[in-house]
């Protein structure tokens, strides 16, 4: 990290000795400098300058990395390539909050002084060219000008490039989800299994920061989730916790987070990098949900009395902070186990870890304060705090205190004076194990918080030690988890961002997709019968020809059922509905109509299934009710004219019948 710059004062000489890194000029010669914007902006050049660096060194270990075979330089460059990502995870970190104009070190130590929270980094990807796949998939499946979809292209660039740099904000989600949702209509219109693009997406791994490269576009969406709840991740951490509004949308941004990560590790297999591992996404699942339960902590931790005679809302206190504690072993766990040590920052094992005994430790504090600032004849309520004091003793140990609490005001302040050592020993233990940490900020305040508390307690653990206390035999219980509030996991709300396929001129993705065959044919021209055309018309999005009378105009120009009406007198009618390709053909004169229809094609089938085709209409219809592109609905009694046939001939035609592609 770059030091922080510091006023003018005692020892501002040896201060002014150093390059300022943005200028090559030393401090104090520039007057900008050492104005309250001057400074700020100073700052900001330093950390884009070292984000620079930082980004050059990790061009070249990728280099080094990609091109050696040598797995002991691998392992070398890899851990090169992981500090080079942590450091640039914080120097953005950092920019960000000068831009937002959130200085840390402004930021005065007091009461509202929050526990840091884990934010995670979002994956970074190179720049990709859609340009030639798509317009080869366009011209040679599809049979479309490929020149005329150079605009589709372009905004399919442009909104990769929005959800490669999305603001860290709630307004940064509808970038991602909306090039995700993007994503779901590319993979069903362009990629036929076990085919792709012919890409190769480039991402780096958010813990490691090591290259990973796959053709499937799976691993694009992938990625994108990943961001999605990774930017949750910093929507959480970032709100201002001191509130109760914040709290409540930091422990929606954390459920959110684990769902979206829950979402990925359940349909995302073949994962290229660690990040995105069943292991890392199970541990981050973790991770979320335990920030989630802290936050309902401090949300329950601002609504309680002010009063400390509370005894109730004390054992409460004691029993969420147990409950959060519980939560960080169990992350603390996950993080310990390989293979997630291997590659998760030991930053973030260390905080856990701290967050255990922090909270373990907080428990304790308010069960004492039940115990000594509670009213002597309080019994509001008397068997949830039996439960809540007592734990889950061994079967071989006995009760601590027999059957019950103690009564008396003496041995309650003895047992809330052990809760209190208890109390104090835990949060000795969280600040050395913190002080083992490599410190993250100039400005520490998780080194405030631990410290802050233990000042609270060892006042108040002074307030109840008295000189006749020569021994001690009460030994303080562990407090039994309890949480009135579990958070549950909450999937990203992908429906409030709408989108429209870009691609939707190639037609409904029930048939025009790289997963069917079919060929153009046409357009065919045909004039009216004196029974009409000679068809039969059903569906909507597209129109298809549900029966060709033998003999008529329709079968005299090599219509066939089973048949999609693509183009109607030079108009794409892909999207039409039923009733208005009925009106166009009602409103023909003798002069006929020119149409262009599309055949399905069957595929080859894998060996073994071959006499076993669905009846391609039945097929088609239940492709479209399942898609969701409009029901088939029968033809009317007044269209008869010209689309009407005997129902005989209806049961003896069977021509035309093609098996389509699931």
């Amino acid at each position: 990290m770059i030091p922080e710059e510091r006023p003018d004062g005692p020892g501002a000489g040896q201060e002014s000795a150093r390059l300022q890194e943005a200028g090559g000029v030393r401090k104090g010669s520039d007057p900008l400098a050492q104005s309250p914007h001057g400074r700020p902006q100073s700052r900001r050049a330093r950390v884009r300058q070292q984000i620079t660096k930082e980004l050059r060194m990790r061009t070249g270990a990728e280099n080094l990395y990609r091109a050696t075979s040598n797995a002991w330089v691998r392992e070398t460059v890899a851990l090169e390539l992981s500090y080079v990502n942590s450091s640039l995870q914080l120097l953005k970190e950092e920019l960000h909050e000068l831009s937002g104009g959130r200085v840390e070190a402004d930021r005065p130590e007091g009461e509202g002084i929050t526990v840091p929270m884990i934010p995670l980094g979002l994956k970074e990807t190179k720049e990709l060219d859609w340009s030639t796949p798509l317009k080869e998939l366009i011209s040679g499946h599809f049979g479309e000008d490929s020149a005329s979809y150079e605009a589709e292209i372009r905004e399919l660039e442009d909104l990769r490039q929005a959800a490669r740099t999305p603001s860290q904000s709630e307004a940064g989600l509808g970038p991602l989800m909306a090039y995700y949702n993007q994503l779901c209509f590319l993979d069903a219109r362009f990629v036929a299994p076990p085919g792709n693009l012919g890409l190769h997406f480039h991402w780096y791994d958010s813990l490691t920061g090591v290259p990973a490269q796959q053709r499937a576009l799976a691993f694009e969406k992938a990625s994108v989730l990943f961001n999605i709840g990774a930017l949750h991740t910093q929507i959480g951490a970032r709100q201002d916790r001191s509130c109760l509004e914040g709290t409540h949308h930091a422990i929606e941004a954390f459920q959110r987070a684990a769902g979206a990560f829950s979402l990925l590790r359940e349909n995302f297999s073949r994962a290229p990098s660690p990040d995105m591992s069943p292991a890392s996404l199970s541990m981050l699942e973790r991770l979320m949900t335990a920030q989630a339960q802290e936050c309902v902590f401090e949300g329950l931790l601002l609504s309680s009395p002010e009063g400390p005679q509370d005894c109730l809302a004390q054992l409460r206190l004691a029993q969420e902070a147990a409950q959060v504690a519980a939560e960080y072993r169990q992350v603390h766990q996950t993080m310990a186990q390989p293979p997630v040590r291997d590659y998760v920052p030991f930053p973030w094992t260390t905080l856990a870890h701290v967050k255990e005994e922090y909270f373990r430790a907080l428990a304790h504090y308010h069960a004492a304060m039940a115990l000594c600032d509670s009213p002597p004849a309080a019994e509001v309520d008397f068997p949830m705090r039996q439960q809540a004091l007592r734990g889950h003793p061994a079967a071989s140990e006995p009760e601590p205190w027999g059957t019950g609490l103690p009564q008396k005001p003496e041995e309650r302040r003895k047992l809330g004076k052990a809760h209190l050592k208890r109390s104090i020993l835990g949060q000795e233990e969280a600040l050395r194990l913190h002080a083992v940490g490599r410190a993250l900020r100039t400005v520490d305040l998780l080194q405030a918080v631990l410290t802050q508390a233990l000042r609270r307690s060892l006042a108040k653990y002074s307030e109840l030690d008295l000189e006749d206390d020569f021994l001690e035999t009460t030994e303080a219980p562990n407090i039994q988890p309890k949480t009135q509030q579990k958070p549950e996991i909450r999937a990203p709300s992908f429906s409030r961002v709408k989108v429209t396929d870009i691609f939707q001129r190639l037609g409904p993705l029930s048939v025009f997709s790289a997963r069917n065959r079919w060929r153009l044919v046409g357009p065919v021209h045909m004039t009216r019968g004196e029974a009409g055309f000679g068809l039969t018309l059903r569906g909507d999005a597209p129109v298809l020809i549900a029966a060709v009378i033998p003999g008529g105009p329709a079968a005299a120009a090599g219509l066939h059922e089973g048949d999609y009406i693509v183009s109607l007198n030079g108009q794409p009618c892909k999207w039409w509905r039923h009733a208005e390709v009925v009106a166009q053909l009602r409103g023909v004169g003798d002069e006929g109509v020119s149409l262009q229809v599309a055949t399905l094609l069957p595929r080859a089938e894998p060996p073994g299934t071959q006499g076993h085709h669905r009846p391609a209409l039945g097929a088609l219809l239940r492709s479209q009710k399942e898609c969701d592109w409009g029901a088939p609905t029968p033809a009317r009694a007044g269209l008869r004219p010209f689309l009407g046939r005997s129902r005989n001939a209806r049961r003896s035609q069977a021509r035309g019948r093609l098996s389509p592609q699931p």
